[in-house]
């Protein structure tokens, strides 16, 4: 294994110079500077004390930027795995309790041993066949969740935590008359304000100005003395090593929400590295990714930090910055931790509506409307998939949403798969005067009497084959006088024993009737399938083929002269050299055998 695996950083440390250096710490320094109100908002979300997601916002950009692959993405605590920490533990344990800390830092270990296993196995290509619908609904559904939990704040209510979002409405309903006006005046200002401050003034950090604004009208209603509860001081300014404890019960029974966080925030990760990667013309390595963010977690859940990802947010404004190389991540944990040390006893003068107000705001950009109008419109399966993640993210559990999204992909993929199109083609002549092989369906043009050609598209595998050979015998039983058959698998690319040994009834199929049956690869890797699965050996010699104008010259071998005598179709180029005895066939040129 090269250095460069083990230590990634060795591959942009080179590129460090003093300007790189000013442009990285400016880009830190911008990044510190927003993500404190995110972390205390995202850790509220996630049902910790507030200090938690700024420990989460230092500790997992240090090494997720030392160990990942992004030049410019920043790790750190997620919105969405924020509210699918907080599904996961809110029905066993009480958010904000010691119990559930721990619990919170055993799960964020786990989530990370899942990552890294995921990315020494090089799993990062599968990431991708997670439907683009399942994320669309799966971040639908938490930014429902995240506004439910956080309508309580808003009116200032207590209100008991857990359950999916139709039991939480209903709790919420039971304490309507409790409403406090002093906390819904205040989670309102401070909403109102986010959205007016991100619409007219988008390059101003509106997560900042809402909640200073906020927690200046709290103070100046006095509102804790009219019963509004303020967030919690921090515990401490910066994050100490603490080995979390739990039962191993009880481990094991968060490993399938582990399972779910991790496939959540390699998603996250993998999405926002590679589309960075493509706007800046950088490499990118999925594997790698996956890497540094199981490491980042892993030694995070050690230093009281909760499970994270790559963040879009403090990305953008990363890259926005001016930011050159992962070294910006690092600036941004410093300047962070600066700022906590000075700016952290402010956080006891946030109030509760103030943050949840801010919560509400984050929920709402969280939903990508426009998307999901795009899915349901254009295409069924899609919509179908995005409906049932974002049912089961409503009304079951959140966690489970994500299992339920990626079954119904790959069910949808294996479906899609299984069902290859199998259909009749002959030449026509294109306006430059070549013959393209188009489908008889479309176009009408004449088929040889005595040659079906069948062109297979999609995958030839266990899966599909039975639909392929059903469509194949369709196809023969119209057309039972073209006795042989040319099979086009430019499409396929590679077969699997199943294909193999379908191919190998076919061919005999065609041979007990009297004809032949060749073959069209195109590519090596189909041929030397062929030849593994024992295909060549029962077509014979000079039955595969690259292209099909070879297939053809060799299907001539394979004619009866005394149907080409009588044809007067020209399919093929080779028709009037058969019917000129210039080609040999197989048959007495004087049989009228039809």
């Amino acid at each position: 294994m090269q250095p460069s695996t083990l230590l990634p950083f060795l591959n942009w440390v080179g590129k460090i110079s003093p300007t790189s250096l000013r442009a990285d710490a400016f880009a830190g320094f911008t990044n510190a500077a927003i993500v404190l109100p995110q972390g205390v908002a995202f850790a509220t979300i996630a049902g910790l004390p507030p200090e938690y997601g700024l420990y989460t916002a230092m500790v997992t950009a240090v090494i997720a930027a030392l160990w990942g692959s992004s030049m410019v993405m920043i790790s750190g605590p997620t919105t969405a795995i924020s509210a699918v920490l907080f599904a996961t533990l809110s029905d066993v344990a009480s958010p904000g309790t010691a119990e559930y800390i721990q619990m919170a830092l055993i799960l964020t270990i786990l989530v990370g041993l899942f990552q890294l296993l995921a990315g020494i196995g090089r799993l990062g290509g599968l990431v991708s066949f997670v439907s683009h619908s399942v994320i669309t609904a799966f971040t639908a559904a938490a930014a429902t969740l995240i506004a439910v939990s956080q309508l309580a704040g808003a009116l200032g209510v207590q209100v008991e935590r857990g359950g999916n979002v139709v039991e939480r409405l209903w709790r919420l309903g039971e304490h309507f008359t409790a409403v406090n006006g002093y906390a819904v005046l205040i989670s309102m200002s401070t909403l109102g304000l986010a959205i007016a401050v991100a619409k007219l003034a988008p390059r101003l950090p509106a997560f900042l100005i809402a909640l200073v604004a906020g927690s200046g009208l709290a103070y100046a209603l006095d509102a804790s003395a009219h019963g509004v509860q303020m967030v919690a001081p921090l515990a401490a300014a910066l994050p100490n090593l603490a080995v979390p404890s739990a039962s191993l019960e009880a481990t094991i029974a968060l490993a399938p929400g582990a399972i779910a966080i991790a496939l959540v925030g390699l998603l996250e990760a993998i999405s926002i590295g590679r589309a960075f990667a493509v706007r800046r013309k950088e490499a990118f390595d999925a594997n790698q990714e996956m890497v540094g963010q199981g490491l980042s977690n892993i030694v995070g859940g050690f230093f009281q930090c909760y499970a994270g990802s790559g963040s879009f947010t403090r990305s953008g404004v990363n890259a926005s910055a001016g930011a050159i190389t992962p070294l910006s991540g690092l600036f941004a944990s410093g300047f962070l931790a600066l700022i906590l040390i000075f700016v952290g006893p402010l956080v006891a003068m946030i109030p509760t509506p103030a943050m949840a107000g801010l919560i509400l705001f984050v929920a709402w950009k969280l939903v990508d409307f426009e998307e999901l109008h795009h899915v349901i419109t254009t295409s069924r399966p899609e919509a179908l998939i995005l409906v049932l993640t974002l049912a089961a993210g409503l009304l079951i559990e959140l966690d489970f949403a994500i299992y339920v999204g990626v079954i119904a992909s790959l069910s949808v993929f294996v479906y899609e798969t299984a069902y290859p199109e199998v259909t009749v083609t002959a030449p026509i002549v294109s306006p430059k005067g070549d013959r393209k092989f188009r489908k008889v369906e479309t176009n009408g043009q004449p088929e040889c009497l005595q040659t079906l050609t069948i062109r297979v598209t999609g995958e030839l595998y266990f899966g599909s084959v039975e639909n392929v050979e059903r469509e194949i015998t369709k196809l023969r039983a119209a057309r039972p006088k073209q006795r042989n058959i040319i099979l086009d698998l430019k499409s396929v690319g590679k077969i699997d024993l199943a294909a193999g040994d379908m191919l190998i009834a076919l061919a005999r199929d065609v041979r007990d009737g009297g004809g032949a049956m060749h073959i069209v690869t195109g590519t090596d890797d189909l041929h030397r399938s062929l030849e593994r699965f024992h295909v060549t050996d029962v077509l014979g010699d000079g039955h595969v083929h690259e292209s099909k104008p070879e297939a053809i010259t060799a299907m001539t071998f394979d004619m009866r002269r005394s149907v080409c005598l009588v044809c007067l179709r020209d399919v093929f180029r080779e028709c009037d050299p058969l019917r000129d005895r210039l080609i040999p066939t197989k048959d007495d040129p004087l049989d009228d055998q039809s």
